[in-house]
């Protein structure tokens, strides 16, 4: 009798895997979880880490509600967390803008602010404390520093107090 190549063909494992889809890396839920156990995420952050993985959007969203349903998605708690690793080298009108920029409720921030005004000059003065530790010399070292506080977001009314009245001299 011949033997039939076809009839073997269609039995290999290779070939009946073939018709199904491919599963690519772990689940969408097993990335989420995975980026969540790493450091905390806004909802909208890790919106935008899935949805390479993913060509469904109302998928990422029925996952988002479950895992903050289960509590491991929060954006309060990322808040916070933000806010704690932030708060000792930036001031507040920087730490309140990345908040926007990761989707934080108005209501959160408004009292996150408060929490950081309330703090402003002290860790202005810590910050300022650790790069210069010296009052400027001069017009121009005045310029530096307060260029130097002023891009980390503390207020202005703070620079003036920490830094006081421009030197006038030679350069």
């Amino acid at each position: 009798m011949p033997s039939n190549d076809d009839d073997f063909e269609t039995l290999s494992p290779d070939n009946a895997k073939a018709g199904a889809p491919k599963k690519a890396g772990p689940s969408l839920k097993a990335r989420a979880i995975g980026y969540l156990s790493r450091r905390e995420h806004s909802r909208r952050e890790l919106s935008r880490k899935l949805a390479p993985f993913t060509d469904d959007p109302h998928e990422i969203e029925s996952l988002l509600n479950q895992l903050e349903r289960e509590n491991w998605l929060s954006n309060e708690r990322f808040a916070q967390s933000l806010l704690n690793r932030r708060a000792s080298r930036q001031g507040a009108s920087r730490i309140l803008s990345e908040l926007r920029q990761h989707g934080v409720d108005d209501t959160a921030i408004a009292s996150m602010g408060q929490q950081l005004q309330d703090t402003e000059f002290e860790r202005a003065r810590a910050v300022w404390e650790r790069k210069f530790g010296q009052p400027p010399k001069n017009a121009k070292d005045y310029a530096r520093q307060y260029r130097f506080l002023a891009s980390r977001g503390f207020a202005a009314e703070c620079l003036r107090r920490i830094l006081g009245d421009i030197p006038y001299g030679s350069d």
